[in-house]
């Protein structure tokens, strides 16, 4: 008899098929080996966004590649996991593919839910990231559903190489404001201010779980509401498992 599966894992920003990454293969085979060992356990799996660098569906046609981590996941569902995914910055354009595909769930906004036990708002990040205008307008730009028509138009042969282009210009860009081995402390300083003021009309949260940020968090928010960032696959190989009892901001190989 299979044993009871009672835990939730949520993982993301791996971004699959990145030109930052020097072998993109070598990390998607070690998130496969991160998947397998879960396996046995897993009730339901949260996939909080940029789990691809690109990812683009057109009616005929998804990018190449991922094969290793899209059979995985495939191989869960069919076991009885839940798979979720949340669609990133930069795989924003998810539409029926996963679904059909994999019996995926996806969730275009932020989601509150319970589980075993608890309330979680879980997103990855920048849907309540107001910072900056220009973010604001792309994200807005890219999820406009006649902008995304018309770049359907577009052959995959330079889409593709452009959004991969930009992801490897924009990340470049993005270290030069770090120091080397560390992240500015008030990186997540809006997502801790979201949380804070969103517990005010909705005290119920227990937890707070998002990506996008590439740090390892666990903040406590007040005694009983805590808010974690769940790291990434491009350094730090990190996931956050939760059984019901204990809450856990972890990395893999442990």
């Amino acid at each position: 008899m299979e044993k009871e599966r009672r835990k939730i894992y949520f993982v993301s920003d791996a971004h699959l098929g990145a030109r930052f990454h020097p072998d993109s293969l070598a990390i998607e085979k070690k998130l496969v080996r991160w998947l397998d060992s879960i396996s046995d356990d897993a009730a339901a799996v949260y996939f909080l966004g940029d789990m691809f660098d690109y990812w683009f569906e057109y009616k005929y046609v998804v990018p190449k590649g991922f094969v290793r981590f899209l059979g995985k996941v495939a191989e869960l569902s069919d076991r009885g996991v839940e798979i979720h995914f949340f669609p990133g910055n930069h795989d924003i354009w998810m539409f029926d593919y996963l679904p059909r595909e994999l019996g995926a769930i996806i969730h275009r906004d932020v989601l509150c839910v319970d589980l075993l036990g608890k309330r979680f708002f879980l997103g990855h990040g920048d849907e309540v990231d107001y910072r900056s205008r220009m973010f604001r307008f792309l994200r807005a730009f890219f999820r406009n559903r006649f902008c995304q028509w018309l770049y359907a138009g577009i052959h995959p042969r330079w889409t593709c190489g452009f959004a991969l282009g930009w992801s490897l210009n924009s990340r470049k860009e993005g270290l030069k404001k770090e120091a080397p081995g560390s992240y500015p402390e008030e990186t997540p300083g809006y997502l801790i201010a979201f949380a804070g003021e969103y517990l005010k009309t909705h005290p119920d949260i227990d937890f707070f779980i998002f990506g996008h940020l590439h740090i390892m968090l666990d903040f406590p928010l007040n005694p009983a509401s805590r808010l974690l960032i769940a790291g990434d696959w491009m350094k730090f190989f990190s996931y956050i498992e939760w059984d019901g009892e204990k809450l856990s901001l972890l990395r893999y190989p442990a």
